[in-house]
């Protein structure tokens, strides 16, 4: 299950609305080891697609040093997606290469009616793709 504070929920979906039509990417780190998703990375998208997303590896290669620096890792990395469900593509799947971490998927298309987007999460290892719960809290607890 992904907990996730209302703050964090409601920035990454801010910026998938921002970014659209193209695709908005970014990751939200958290102290290594914990799971717990606290600060709020967004990325630039490098394709500039509203089909494709490419985080910049220059801008990657500097959020990894910070991150290390920091004793943290992405607890989660998201993406929108423009025309089609919050659900992993294959590109998605075979781009996941942390297996620890929550990948979530926002939909800025009504694509089942339930209306202007979707915000599900999912864990993706070795290929392997397994949707989560999302609870959103005001605060996560002491």
């Amino acid at each position: 299950m992904l907990t996730i504070t209302r703050a964090l929920y409601d920035q990454i979906v801010e910026h998938s609305r921002a970014d659209h039509p193209d695709e908005a990417c970014g990751v939200v780190a958290g102290p290594a080891g914990t799971g717990r998703p606290e600060r709020f990375i967004p990325m630039l998208n490098a394709a500039r697609s509203p089909t494709f997303y490419e985080f910049d590896s220059a801008d990657l290669l500097k959020l990894y040093r910070e991150m290390d620096d920091r004793d943290e890792e992405p607890v989660i990395v998201y993406h929108s997606h423009t025309a089609t469900e919050a659900y992993p593509s294959r590109t998605d799947i075979s781009y996941a290469n942390e297996p620890q971490a929550h990948y979530v998927l926002v939909s800025t298309a009504d694509s089942d009616g339930a209306g202007p987007f979707q915000f599900r999460s999912f864990g993706i290892v070795e290929g392997v793709v397994t949707e989560e719960d999302v609870k959103v809290v005001e605060a996560y607890d002491a």
